[in-house]
């Protein structure tokens, strides 16, 4: 997995048996958001980790992300795979004696229900229709575009960074503006909603300080992907910009603590939501 970078860097640079089975995938959405001490703000927002994870990574009056960043795309589509598996979409397959590593493991289909989000249900359809089934590694690699099969190329998602910024644009979060570099006209999106971003900085914050539990399993599932997601795609650094060293030191070294877990361990704990340890694992391998 991509280590955390040097502070000076980061400072240059988020029917009935379907019906209830929607619903029951549509209360435990809220209630994790709930759990996470949003629940005032989920009747007006709800970020994927995908959009999350993003808006870490743009700088506020740029609108772009940092231009030596090369992880966060593979980051995104990580963050793909575990937005289904808390919604209920997609597992690991079960355990057996020839397959215990997470990595040999393949991903599951197990709902098409809707998602409501475009991206979520693209990367669902190509999971659906495939077999045999492939791995979390495979999945990030083929939805990144990252594969010397010419014949699975069309599993890539494109314009992710792209398609993301136009969902937080919607949201309220983020602006359109034209910035000329020279030889090349860029969109960027500057983020005009500061107050939810800092809102989105605090919870990693406090989760890895004020609130910090010192164990995996009791730390909230969204709070432990974001943080596994965002030092996967090399913003998470960027979340600690504005504390003060003695803190900064204390949450950097809590992050190393929790990103340095086994993830095969941690799979197997009670209550381990299996597909947040597999992505770890496939960047630690990485």
């Amino acid at each position: 997995m991509t280590t955390l970078t040097h502070r000076s860097r980061r400072l240059e640079a988020a029917g009935g048996g379907k019906q209830q089975q929607q619903e029951e995938e549509g209360t435990g959405w809220r209630d994790s958001l709930e759990d996470e001490g949003e629940k005032g703000d989920c009747k007006d927002l709800r970020l994927t980790l995908m959009e999350e994870v993003l808006l870490l990574g743009l700088k506020d009056k740029e609108g772009y992300t940092s231009f030596w960043n090369d992880c966060i795309s593979s980051g995104l589509r990580g963050c793909i795979l575990i937005e289904l598996a808390l919604r209920g979409r997609v597992q690991l397959e079960p355990q057996t004696m020839r397959k215990k590593r997470l990595l040999d493991r393949k991903v599951l289909f197990r709902s098409d229900a809707p998602t409501g989000d475009v991206l979520l249900d693209e990367a669902l359809k190509h999971i659906k229709v495939t077999e045999p089934a492939e791995s979390v590694q495979s999945w990030i690699e083929l939805l990144t575009g990252e594969t010397w099969n010419p014949l699975k190329l069309h599993y890539q998602i494109r314009n992710v960074r792209e398609r993301l910024a136009k969902n937080l644009v919607e949201k309220g979060i983020l602006t359109t503006e034209k910035q000329n570099f020279l030889l090349f006209d860029m969109t960027t999106h500057p983020v005009t909603n500061t107050t939810e971003k800092q809102r989105l900085v605090k919870r990693i914050q406090d989760g890895l300080l004020d609130r910090w539990v010192n164990d995996p399993q009791r730390l909230d599932r969204r709070l432990l992907a974001l943080i596994v997601l965002a030092s996967a795609a090399d913003v998470l650094e960027n979340a600690f910009a504005s504390l003060v060293d003695e803190r900064y030191e204390t949450a950097v070294t809590r992050s190393r603590e929790l990103l340095d877990c086994d993830p095969e361990a941690e799979a197997c704990k009670p209550g381990a939501l299996e597909m947040i340890w597999a992505v770890m694992a496939a960047f630690n391998k990485a």
